[in-house]
């Protein structure tokens, strides 16, 4: 079987198991993979009755990053909640639960009890702090870590239709302070707290201050974007295929209307 993204990130994780950063890049992959709750029965509205364990570290639901996987550990079909592992980990916080990723059925296999489950949906529900500047000037970005790069790089390429672009610049306000900024070029309305949020788990999980890099929001008709682009890296965000018939939505899949453990 051809091993997932998961299991790359943990087989680095194990490989150099003092690297933080290394560490923090595992989570942030489970934090955006699509995972397979097992569940007690079929999905009922929006409720969903995740099967519960108890290896003897506390009581955990089980996910597995692969439907086959699912399927090998019970040992034929199973109902099964797809869910981002960020949803998952809100939902199994609220209620105590700890988490077993794809136990006994793949490389990557891994218990993160309660606390840890508390950990990481704090982390990833931190929010970056709304700072407004007068821009004097915008310069190429130096000094920032290639873990940085690498890490908005990968998250923006899941950011399908959120913006145009993105522009990672220096820059200079008008009492002569110095920073960074990542400045998207045409967000969709409405996106702009999950692309800030996407930003500041960058650097949550490349172990980057937060401090390092404030957000900004231009139009793309904006004067100002045509310097963004002389200056800044840019990042192209993937965009959407063209628009086909609605299907029905599945649980966790609208951000307003999370699913509910029961």
């Amino acid at each position: 079987m051809t091993e997932t993204v998961l299991d790359q990130a943990h087989a680095a994780m194990q490989a150099a198991q003092d690297d933080d950063t290394v560490r923090l890049r595992f989570f942030e992959r489970l934090g955006d993979a699509e995972l397979f709750l097992l569940l007690e029965g079929e999905v009922e509205g929006d409720q969903v009755s995740p099967q519960v364990f108890d290896p003897g570290t506390g009581p955990m639901v089980l996910v597995f990053d692969r439907e086959e996987r699912l399927s090998s550990f019970v040992g034929a079909q199973a109902p099964y909640a797809a869910l981002s592992g960020r949803v998952i980990v809100r939902l199994l916080a609220e209620q105590k639960l700890g988490l077993g990723l794809n136990l006994d059925v793949a490389p990557s296999s891994f218990l993160l009890d309660a606390d840890g489950v508390q950990w990481l949906a704090q982390v990833l529900d931190h929010a970056p702090d709304e700072v407004e500047a007068r821009l004097a000037e915008l310069s190429a970005p130096t000094g920032l870590p290639d873990a940085l790069i690498t890490a908005l790089d990968t998250k923006l390429a899941t950011a399908t239709g959120l913006a145009q672009a993105a522009y990672l610049v220096g820059t200079t306000d008008a009492e002569g302070m110095r920073g960074h900024m990542l400045a998207f070029v045409g967000a969709a309305p409405g996106a702009e707290d999950a692309l800030a949020q996407a930003a500041s788990e960058a650097l949550t999980f490349s172990g980057i201050e937060a401090g390092a890099m404030d957000v900004g929001f231009f139009d793309g008709r904006d004067p100002v974007t045509e310097r963004l682009a002389r200056a800044g890296l840019r990042f192209d965000l993937p965009q959407p295929a063209p628009a086909r018939a609605p299907e029905p939505a599945a649980p966790g899949t609208d951000p307003n209307r999370p699913p509910r453990l029961r």
